[in-house]
């Protein structure tokens, strides 16, 4: 008997199939920048209030169109040649392709220290890499004939141009994972050419998802930004290689058992097929639950996500085992897996590890238990409140270098206002209003137009801040309550306030929607309910801790300003979703060697068969997402860093020690109401009794 892809002919068919689809992939991924949407405006709901009022305040200036705020300096005092430049400056800018009308300024600070302009710039078709076109263009013109006069580019232009620039160093995460992929694949299996396979197979399903993620993003309206592409590229590397492992192992193991590599294969697949496609679907399933996101980032990911996933997974259950065959057991060089040979008898770490805690696993698991307990309570002290604009970067950019400088000259707001729209004949109540509100520094007079009015107000505080944001709420709940006015309240602070609330939303929606679904599928995978709940318990512990570990490290080593919104909600997705992947590795190898030998057995040959591929798969993943280390971006940062954590804590503890110790604790009654609880006794094995070291393949 063969399957499919390890078939002797069918192994040239998939390859075949999978050059053919590659050719149109690669020219369609390379074209998924083209419809990326990076705008905040563009990721929120058109029932957002900061949409609604962009849609009505569009009469009044230009659509699609961010503030670039130019900062002077100088420490002396500005001089009149220095003024002089300043205007000679602004009317240059006009001739920059993607400005938009008159420059506002330059105006002087009271201090006589700093000059500031406003140049609105056009972001429509070509986005953030539009505005980052046009602030080089500005800065090119401002850095000429300067005489030791600063200048800087800030404000949401500048912001936008700087977050390209970081984006940028996304093909240094690419070269980043894929090194990490294939030094754990060599240190795994010592084999110099065994990692190019999944390698190639994981590259090609990650060009395959992207063409996917762009048809439907150019067709179908599915909103991706580039926030989607770097986390798709360590999650497809990452889960891929994950799969590999698993895959690769159990073909080793079956080629000690079999003569013909084909039916090795074979065997390998329909033995490892059903963990494999089961934890996949936990992972793609859990990130297409995201689609009930009311935030269009957040939306777009799910599913971007989940087709990354199981294109992987396509990959690694066709194109990885038609390679592997193809190439025969010279593949894993020099230490080729003879037929009939056992491999070494010599007890692993995972065999000694579970001897130790078969002596003892209600202590082992409670004590395990409340160690993470412990760790969790750092999650009181995470900031998940958005993070201000001038907290973005890990490096010092030039948007927050000028920001810093405005702020010392200038009101923190100017150049960045809120925008109130209203009827017109309530103008001057609203501007009345706003001009009480605390927090707002002033009011400009109001712009009428067809019967509505566009008041501007300058905020006291940084735009983005938390302070500048409670002073949006309360700017909104007191021009709300003008009778009449119709006054909504808009701009990029209120931008980021609605993403908060938005994120908080999907957060309280979507977390025990996740945990239905995988409770269901582990509930389904193993027929049981008392096994899926002790691991969904150890799972969403695991993602305590490391949400508490992660916000110490944020808070007190890298002294980060916040955490983005929608940081707590894809950790979430990613851990669990992630976390229960190797959970299921292990216990549906358990659950295999419970029906032969009794559950506590099982356990214990099930950790020692599984302990070295879902370490290896661990340490992909966590290697994967610290990855995203390499890009200045606060965001990239943590959530690299908290799934990394989160994903070395699962592999490392959770699994092998916790998991482990419950199931010998609980016994046959983790399968319960199966047929296994039923028919097996495990009074051979007691608690205090050492099992037998377990002589397997593949550990």
């Amino acid at each position: 008997m063969t399957s499919l892809p390890a078939g002797r002919v069918a192994k040239w068919v998939i390859v075949a199939l999978w050059v053919a689809l590659l050719v149109p992939a690669l020219t369609l991924a390379g074209k998924l920048g083209d419809v990326e949407k990076n705008d905040n405006a563009a990721w929120l709901p058109g029932g957002a209030e900061s949409t609604k009022v962009a849609e009505r305040a569009a009469r009044f200036q230009p659509a699609e169109t961010l503030p670039a705020i130019v900062i002077y300096s100088r420490p002396e005092g500005i001089t009149p040649a220095d003024m002089t430049k300043a205007l000679a400056d602004a009317e240059a800018f006009q001739g920059i392709e993607n400005v938009v009308g008159r420059p506002q300024g330059p105006s002087r600070s009271a201090d006589g220290k700093a000059m500031q302009t406003v140049v609105h710039v056009h972001d429509g078709r070509e986005g953030w890499d539009g505005a980052r076109k046009v602030v080089d263009a500005m800065t090119r013109v401002g850095e000429q004939n300067a005489d030791g006069l600063g200048f800087h580019v800030t404000g949401p232009a500048g912001y936008a141009s700087d977050s390209v620039k970081s984006f940028g160093g996304g093909g240094l995460v690419e070269t980043i994972t894929a090194l990490v992929v294939v030094a754990i694949l060599l240190l795994t299996y010592r084999s110099p050419l065994l990692p190019l396979v999944p390698l190639l197979a994981a590259g090609g399903a990650l060009v395959t998802a992207e063409a996917v993620i762009y048809l439907l993003a150019k067709h179908a309206g599915l909103t991706v930004n580039t926030q989607t592409s770097f986390i798709l590229t360590v999650l497809v590397f990452g889960a891929a290689t994950d799969y590999a492992l698993l895959l690769i192992s159990r073909y080793r193991e079956e080629l000690r058992r079999h003569q013909d590599r084909h039916e090795a294969m074979a065997q390998a697949l329909r033995r490892s097929g059903p963990a494999i496609i089961a934890s996949a679907a936990t992972v793609a399933v859990s990130l297409l639950v995201l689609m009930l996101a009311t935030l269009n980032s957040t939306k777009g990911l799910g599913p971007a996500s989940a087709i990354g996933i199981l294109v992987g997974l396509l990959a690694m259950v066709t194109l990885t085992p038609a390679l592997l065959v193809i190439c025969g057991r010279w593949i894993f060089w020099p230490a080729k897996p003879s037929y009939g040979f056992a491999g070494a008898t010599r007890p692993s770490i995972w065999t000694r590890i579970g001897a130790v805690v078969s002596r003892r696993p209600r202590i082992v698991w409670i004590g395990t238990a409340l160690v993470l307990g412990v760790m969790t309570i750092g999650m009181t002290g995470l900031k998940a409140d958005g993070i201000p604009s001038n907290g973005r970067f890990t490096t010092e950019t030039q948007a927050v270098a000028g920001e810093q400088i405005q702020s010392r000259h200038f009101p923190a707001g100017s150049g960045d206002p809120i925008h109130a729209v209203a009827e017109a004949a309530s103008a001057e109540r609203v501007r009345t209003v706003l001009s009480g509100v605390p927090g707002v520094a002033g009011v400009a007079a109001p712009m009428i137009r067809d019967g509505e009015a566009l008041v501007l107000g300058t905020l006291d505080d940084p735009p983005g801040s938390s302070a500048a944001m409670r002073t949006v709420e309360e700017a909104r709940a007191a021009i709300h309550q003008i009778e009449g006015a119709e006054a909504l309240l808009g701009g990029n602070t209120a931008v980021a306030l609605d993403i908060q609330q938005a994120a908080t939303r999907d957060a309280e929606v979507i977390i025990p929607i996740v945990l239905v679904v995988v409770f269901g599928i582990l509930a389904l995978l193993l027929r049981a309910i008392v096994a899926p709940l002790l691991l969904m318990a150890t799972v969403v512990l695991s993602l305590g801790a490391a949400l508490g570990v992660s916000a110490v490290v944020f808070n007190h080593v890298f002294d980060f300003a916040g955490a983005d919104a929608n940081f707590p909600l894809l950790v979430f997705v990613f851990l669990v979703a992630l976390g229960i992947d190797y959970n299921i590795f292990l216990v549906t190898r358990v659950r295999e060697e419970a029906m032969l030998h009794g559950t506590r057995r099982g356990a214990l040959t099930g950790l020692s068969a599984t302990g070295g591929v879902i370490t290896s798969a661990g340490l992909v993943l966590a290697g994967t997402f610290a990855a995203l280390g390499a890009l200045p971006l606060v965001f990239a940062a943590q959530l690299g860093f908290a799934v990394a954590f989160g994903v070395l804590l699962d592999t490392m503890i959770v699994r092998s020690v916790l998991v482990t110790a419950l199931t010998l604790d609980v016994g046959r009654w983790m399968w319960w109401p199966s047929e296994l609880f039923k028919h097996h006794d495990d009074a051979a094995l007691s608690a205090g009794e050492p099992d037998a070291e377990p002589a397997l393949a593949g550990t």
